[in-house]
């Protein structure tokens, strides 16, 4: 246990120490190439005109650069071989270090990396248009739900996932109804991505979500995925070591996509799909705020000032380094207690 332990605090420290020394290099070509959005009109997710958002968001050029989530999954890919390379020089110590593992870090490190390419292209598309398109949403489901199909197939055919564990109860068996569970939980998750609003804000909300996951893998004795949730904490902490108010660069969708597939997956991997809506309550709160708005709308009257829900807080005047930190303290205590109930089982 010391040793297993010890793997996981070097690797995150390790990731933290990495992804803290790249960003000036990152920064610099950020700022250099001016990989900015550059827009003249924002538009709401229904199509329409935004009303109350252009009162406490500019909707001119922000120079601010987008892609930062670079950092946290070229980070992790980096780590992930570097330590498995150094396994195979036959020294016992670095041999413990590799937690590039075929059934315990294969596939979340696949949705990070898959995921993260697809938002990189969204990314780039925003950069080079002057018109905020890029992919168009739907595109990006479809992309999603793709790489859930993947990884529900990987699970069910090779790995033999055919139940799930309902904390305090004992696991179910779903059979086949597992494959459109998962995507269906993929797309879900995907849908709190809306939380990526202010400066600092996904950072923080996912940092605490990662760590839970991490204590969840480490007391089910998955310690390559436990060091791999924690290599992501680390990462995710040095990214926003960088953007606390004002950020340097925003995480943007190269980064907000791979870190909600790799959740997903980590629920599953970890048996914990149905406490993934409670260490993930900041996605959730998110996320349901923009359902109730576009229905609320299509009745003729909001139930917000604005959404996500953080840009409700914006309306009412918050200061956001107040809608942050809120936030971030709900979401260290769901995750506490996600944690909490699931062990119970």
């Amino acid at each position: 246990m010391i040793i297993d332990l010890i793997k996981i605090f070097v690797i995150g420290s390790a990731s933290f120490f990495l992804a803290f020394f790249l960003t000036p290099a990152l920064t610099y070509f950020l700022y250099k190439y001016k990989l900015w959005k550059k827009t003249s009109k924002l538009k709401s997710i229904d199509g329409y005109d935004l009303e109350v958002f252009p009162k406490f968001h500019a909707q001119k050029e922000t120079k601010v650069p987008r892609i930062g989530g670079i950092l946290i999954w070229f980070s992790v890919l980096f780590l992930s071989y570097f330590f498995y390379f150094l396994s195979k020089t036959g020294i016992w110590s670095l041999e413990k270090m590799n937690f590039l593992n075929r059934s315990q870090t294969w596939l979340p490190l696949f949705a990070l990396v898959a995921a993260a390419l697809v938002g990189l292209t969204d990314d780039v598309l925003e950069i080079l248009s002057k018109k905020v398109i890029g992919l168009k949403l739907r595109y990006r489901i479809l992309l999603v739900a793709l790489i859930g199909l993947i990884g529900s197939w990987w699970f069910f055919y090779k790995l033999g996932f055919q139940t799930i564990h309902i904390p305090g109860n004992g696991d179910i068996f779903i059979g086949f109804w597992y494959i459109p569970l998962f995507i269906l939980v993929m797309i879900a998750t995907y849908s709190g991505s809306v939380i990526d609003g202010l400066d600092g804000l996904s950072g923080g909300a996912f940092a605490s979500m990662f760590a839970a996951f991490g204590a969840i893998a480490l007391a089910r004795g998955q310690i390559d995925l436990a060091a791999f949730c924690i290599a992501i904490t680390g990462a995710i902490l040095a990214f926003l070591w960088f953007n606390i108010p004002p950020a340097r660069f925003y995480m943007g969708e190269t980064g907000i996509m791979g870190l909600c597939c790799s959740l997903t997956v980590i629920a599953f991997l970890t048996d914990s799909v149905l406490v993934l809506p409670i260490i993930g309550f900041l996605l959730v709160i998110e996320s349901g705020s923009v359902i109730i708005q576009l229905i609320s709308k299509k009745l003729g009257k909001k139930v917000f000032l604005a959404a996500p829900l953080h840009h409700h807080f914006e309306a009412k005047l918050w200061p956001h380094y107040k809608i942050t930190m809120r936030f971030w303290i709900i979401g260290v205590i769901a995750a506490l207690v996600g944690v909490a109930i699931r062990l119970l089982g």
